[in-house]
């Protein structure tokens, strides 16, 4: 008799060209994806197994937001858990996650979410193609601040990509532990929109 197959919705977020939807193809394809074209938006479903449970993470990879573009509820309301994605060769793209956590927050009428924060192109500086403009001191402590887990990745060299998916299902397992259905339900909060 097989176990249940737990679901777990999540939505890949950030600013525009910071390799959201590389990591994601990574993750699920195991390929890098080039040349660049921008998402639009696309959902694409992954069974995994992870300490001796099975789940089926449907993961939403979504266009690029800045901070004044609107966050749809979509993206925030049903939503297990966030990956918040900026370019290490990018400061503008860093400091916008805050707004898209802030915007998060704000929909699930909470004040922390099961969220990895993850730098994203890792490898450009490595390999002199992008000067760095955010240290993985400023990630590890955005990171603390926003109650996240954090951590750096290469999408094209596949470096840490299982690991941030890894980490998310550790917070929201954390979080809401056998029930998740939970997720975007505000104890007993009314919600306006």
């Amino acid at each position: 008799m097989s176990a249940a197959v737990k679901k777990r919705r999540i939505c890949v977020l950030g600013s525009r060209s910071v390799g959201k939807s590389a990591l994601v193809v990574q993750y699920v394809e195991g390929h890098f994806i080039e040349p660049y074209f921008p998402t639009i938006e696309s959902i694409v479903f992954k069974n995994v197994t992870w300490n001796g449970e099975n789940y089926e993470f449907e993961i939403i990879d979504t266009a690029g937001q800045d901070e004044y573009s609107m966050l749809s509820s979509r993206h925030a309301i049903g939503i297990h858990g966030f990956i918040l994605v900026y370019s290490v060769a990018s400061r503008p793209s860093f400091e916008m996650l805050r707004a898209v956590h802030d915007k998060i927050l704000n929909y699930h009428g909470v004040s922390q979410v099961p969220c990895v924060i993850v730098g994203q192109k890792s490898d450009l500086p490595e390999k002199k193609l992008a000067p760095r403009q955010v240290t993985p001191q400023e990630g590890q402590a955005l990171a603390k601040e926003l109650h996240a887990a954090w951590i750096e990745t290469s999408a094209s060299s596949n470096v840490n990509v299982a690991k941030v998916f890894d980490l998310l299902l550790q917070e929201v397992e954390q979080q809401y532990g056998a029930k998740p259905e939970n997720a975007a339900a505000p104890e007993n909060k009314c919600t306006i929109m």
